[in-house]
């Protein structure tokens, strides 16, 4: 049985005979390519669950071609970066990166983060299957967001966390319990991160970004999904 299918996008031909007899070995379908170029090519034609992507490549940019897989797939990317400036972090976010993992990293925190990005949150059959609040819609089974009629597309860890916070509204989620119940266990102190991810949902479904309607901060606490009572 498959764990899933990655797609390793690295230029050092070592990196990628190491991910890929790693990633083998726990079960996962691998396949590697060394630049963005070819990594574009192989999504058009296979369907992946993840895509492990180089920040520093020749030709084409790790960003660069995060921002274009992000731009027609849900896939799930983690980016591989020597850099560990909070700048170079919040980029790879802000480009559609659902991770980002430092070279050199050691196995068990590469599967740690590969565990998180594959996974999803259950809709629980006890709660409502479809919100509506003002003119969003959310679709919690179906995990599809329609504004003013028009469908709005959230990468797999944008809708998780909406999906998190939709399911307790009005109640103020503090950020650790935020990053755990969306990404796992082994994340919580990374604040700036669940920035990034906030401000990218506020962008795609409030009206006016700036004066977030749904979507409300609570200062020094966290987050909460305002829904009239």
């Amino acid at each position: 049985m498959s764990f899933g299918r990655v797609l390793v996008v690295d230029d050092e031909p070592q990196i990628r005979r190491v991910l890929r007899s790693t990633l083998t070995a726990r079960g996962y379908e691998v396949h590697d390519v060394r630049t963005g170029e070819d990594a574009l090519e192989s999504i058009r034609e296979s369907r992946f669950d993840l895509v492990l992507l180089d920040v520093n490549m020749p030709g084409m940019s790790g960003l660069a071609a995060c921002r274009e897989i992000r731009a027609g797939s849900e896939v799930a990317i983690i980016m591989l970066t020597v850099s560990d400036s909070e700048e170079d972090k919040v980029a790879a976010l802000d480009a559609g990166a659902d991770d980002y993992v430092t070279k050199p990293f050691g196995t068990p925190e590469l599967l740690a983060r590969i565990r998180a990005a594959l996974r999803r949150l259950p809709t629980s059959l006890e709660r409502d299957q479809a919100v509506q609040v003002g003119d969003l819609q959310i679709n919690l089974m179906l995990r599809r967001v329609v504004a003013k009629d028009h469908e709005i597309r959230l990468t797999p860890k944008e809708f998780d966390l909406l999906h998190y916070l939709v399911v307790n509204p009005n109640v103020p989620i503090p950020h650790a319990r935020l990053l755990q119940a969306v990404w796992g266990p082994d994340y919580g102190d990374q604040v700036q991160y669940l920035r990034v991810f906030v401000n990218q949902l506020r962008k795609k479904i409030e009206p006016d970004p700036s004066n977030p309607r749904y979507i409300l901060t609570e200062p020094w606490i966290g987050y909460k999904f305002a829904i009239a009572r």
